[in-house]
């Protein structure tokens, strides 16, 4: 599979995750905007994304807290005129995985968005420690919209000995189109480098063994990034997301 079959693939799967996940959606000249009132603060359910080729003043005219922009070339093209208009830059990495899938010696299970509400908050508020009661429900129960996103969708856990959730993610499966992503791996911070974040991992890996392309988005400059790919993920190229306050 050539590295432009796999961007085009991966790019109309994200894109149509977003779609089937909002509650409405208008389209302009090579993307569309996304919203969700009942997610008022999350920017992921009230963004713009860009498919292709676009008018960067047209994104800046929107006046979104953020903009997606899931094609490498237009992204850096988008940047000048985004970066003018006070949006801050940052480019993500599209990984693909690759290698066998085999079963995992300890298996994670499937959780409800209930049984993430603590340890996902708990984990937000270290990483927003200025956030308000409000902005953290809207980041913390907006995960009940993914479930509209993909034919499958699994939030996955691992539990350690007491059956507390120490390890989470959520896995986004296509049998038509052969794509399955990996999305938001997070560990509790009382249960860090116990190797339940591989658990979960190993778990969506076997899940979605018949998966042509098994792929995830992660952050190039943070270690992430080397984590995956000692566990058999390459690049295989880049997205931008724009941001403003």
């Amino acid at each position: 599979m050539s590295s432009a079959e796999i961007d085009h693939r991966i790019v109309s799967f994200l894109s149509a995750f977003a779609r089937r996940q909002a509650a409405g959606t208008t389209d302009f000249p090579g993307g569309f905007a996304v919203r969700d009132d009942a997610y008022a603060r999350s920017h992921e359910h009230n963004q713009l994304v860009v498919e292709g080729e676009t008018d960067p003043s047209l994104l800046a005219a929107f006046q979104r807290p953020q903009i997606t922009v899931l094609s490498e070339a237009v992204g850096e093209d988008c940047a000048p005129a985004l970066a003018a208009a006070g949006y801050d830059h940052r480019v993500h990495v599209v990984m693909v995985h690759q290698g066998p899938r085999p079963a995992p010696a300890a298996r994670a299970v499937r959780v409800t968005v209930d049984d993430l509400r603590t340890p996902l908050t708990g984990r937000m508020r270290g990483w927003m420690p200025d956030a308000d009661e409000e902005t953290l429900r809207h980041l913390v129960d907006r995960r009940a919209a993914r479930l509209r996103g993909a034919p499958e969708v699994h939030f996955l856990a691992a539990r350690d000995e007491a059956g507390a959730v120490a390890a989470w993610g959520d896995l986004y499966y296509d049998r038509v189109s052969g794509l399955a992503q990996l999305e938001d791996l997070v560990t509790a911070e009382t249960h860090l480098r116990q190797g339940h974040a591989t658990t979960v991992l190993a778990t969506a890996l076997h899940h979605a063994a018949d998966a042509e392309l098994f792929f995830l988005v992660a952050d190039p400059a943070d270690w992430p990034q080397h984590w995956y790919a000692r566990r058999g993920f390459v690049p295989a190229g880049r997205m931008h997301v724009f941001t403003r306050t």
